[in-house]
């Protein structure tokens, strides 16, 4: 009976202990088997893991900007124009530079050439009709030079010093010279105006679409007869734009 007894305090005693030591071996299993699961499910696919490195690896696409249309606004080409070419520069119409810069150039050559004609011509006439009308004749070297030098050398001074009709050819070309200058002026005014108008009409009508297919079109036709007009015939005429 003793030894029973005693058997029994010491089953008492160690049972706490076998049941924690069993808690404690099936919570590290239980970890373990976690860890496990874990590294199976963290661990891709060899394949899948080739394109996910290949897809990370991959360079971004720059985006490229589209380049916008060009389209000139009038406004801009006319305060440019202003300054004869600009506005043509502006509206990128490059052949039209010889034919503005051609036009002004030769325009400002009639000018200064015709002014020039018509200062020499005046200045002789009214040269020549100061020592004409002089009461006391000057000697004929005090005569104005102005006059003298558009006549050959040789020439006899005081036969053409009184000849009215020379003072007439004078004048004449005088006033010859100076309406073509003024002519040359509003034809220069003239071509600064069409420029800026062409600056502005090409900058408007820019992106104006005009179709390859203009044609025109002629065929017969036949009115039909009425109660009021007799059959006639003519041409059918049409525009295809």
């Amino acid at each position: 009976m003793k030894h029973i007894i005693i058997f029994f305090l010491i089953f008492l005693i160690g049972y706490p202990y076998t049941i924690q030591a069993q808690e404690v071996e099936t919570a590290m299993s239980d970890t373990l088997k976690m860890s496990s699961d874990q590294m199976s499910v963290a661990i891709p696919d060899s394949s899948i893991a080739a394109v996910l490195k290949s897809a990370d690896s991959a360079a971004i696409p720059a985006v490229t900007k589209m380049k916008a249309e060009f389209k000139p606004n009038p406004t801009t080409a006319t305060l440019l124009a202003l300054v004869p070419g600009l506005g043509q520069i502006y509206n990128r119409k490059y052949w039209k530079l010889p034919i503005v810069y051609g036009g002004f150039m030769g325009c400002l050559y009639a000018i200064t050439w015709n002014n020039k004609n018509y200062q020499d011509y005046s200045t002789a006439y009214q040269d020549i009709m100061i020592d004409y009308n002089n009461g006391n004749p000057l000697p004929e070297d005090e005569w104005h030079n102005s006059w003298k030098e558009i006549l050959p050398n040789g020439r006899d001074y005081a036969e053409y010093l009184r000849n009215t009709q020379f003072h007439n050819q004078l004048k004449s070309r005088k006033d010859y010279y100076r309406r073509y200058r003024d002519l040359s002026i509003i034809i220069t005014v003239g071509i600064y105006a069409l420029s800026i108008v062409d600056a502005y009409i090409d900058a408007q009508l820019f992106d104006f679409d005009i179709s390859p297919d203009l044609s025109m079109h002629l065929e017969p036709t036949v009115t039909p007869r009425t109660n009021y007009s007799s059959r006639t015939y003519g041409i059918n005429c049409s525009l295809t734009f």
